[in-house]
């Protein structure tokens, strides 16, 4: 249990940026491991580096390369690492967009530390963390149509099983939750996350609540906040 959280913190706003870093080096289980302005010295860093972060806090509006952009070469090319999404753009479009290109969470500027320290533990531990206006914004179904067109499936696509799995799993479960409400192993759950990932196209587990949501496989009522 000692593994700490490595963090990289992408803003222009050097005030901001060095206030978010003294708040989270006093969480004994987050480390900053580097700082950036702006996508571009995101990605040389990336490249460069052979320490990768857990998770980098995103700033949208940043010069050069916005973090938009760099959202979406990293999750093409550094499908491990998470996004949060941590701006003061708080329009259900940005929400959208970022969700729909693979942010593991979406956190305005003016939430507390708590909330912050919250969604970095979530997103760390379940690969996600969507409080309940982001959910609303799925919900809404504002997602661009190339979610919407990968989730056209028959009714027997997926085995109960699975669907079992995928509705704990939106509800915001770890592995070993998911293992001991079902009764079986970790193994199993994570052969089955694997099996959804493939079967609905999505690059990770937020994307697959994307799909649970649209495809009303889970109630956004039912789902764990």
């Amino acid at each position: 249990m000692n593994h700490k959280i490595k963090i990289i913190l992408a803003d222009d706003e050097i005030l901001f940026r060095k206030g978010i870093s003294f708040l989270l080096q006093r969480e004994k289980n987050i480390e900053i491991i580097f700082e950036v302005s702006n996508g571009s010295e995101l990605l040389s860093f990336l490249q460069e580096s052979t320490i990768h972060p857990d998770i980098i806090m995103m700033d949208l509006k940043m010069p050069l390369l916005n973090g938009v952009e760099a959202t979406k070469i990293i999750n093409s090319d550094y499908p491990k690492i998470k996004i949060i999404a941590l701006t003061s753009y708080d329009s259900k479009s940005f929400i959208a967009n970022m969700i729909t290109i693979g942010a593991a969470s979406y956190l305005i500027k003016n939430s507390t530390p708590t909330e912050m320290i919250e969604t970095i533990n979530e997103v760390s531990e379940k690969g996600f963390y969507y409080n309940e206006n982001v959910l609303q914004v799925i919900h809404d179904g504002i997602l661009s149509t190339s979610t919407k067109l990968k989730s056209v499936f028959d009714e027997d696509y997926l085995t109960n099983r699975e669907k079992e799995v995928l509705q704990l799993i939106c509800k915001q479960l770890s592995t070993n939750d998911i293992a001991e409400k079902l009764f079986i192993s970790n193994r199993t759950v994570d052969g089955h996350r694997n099996n959804l990932l493939l079967k609905t196209e999505s690059k990770n587990v937020a994307g697959l609540v994307v799909y649970a949501i649209q495809n009303k496989i889970i109630s956004i009522d039912n789902l764990s906040i």
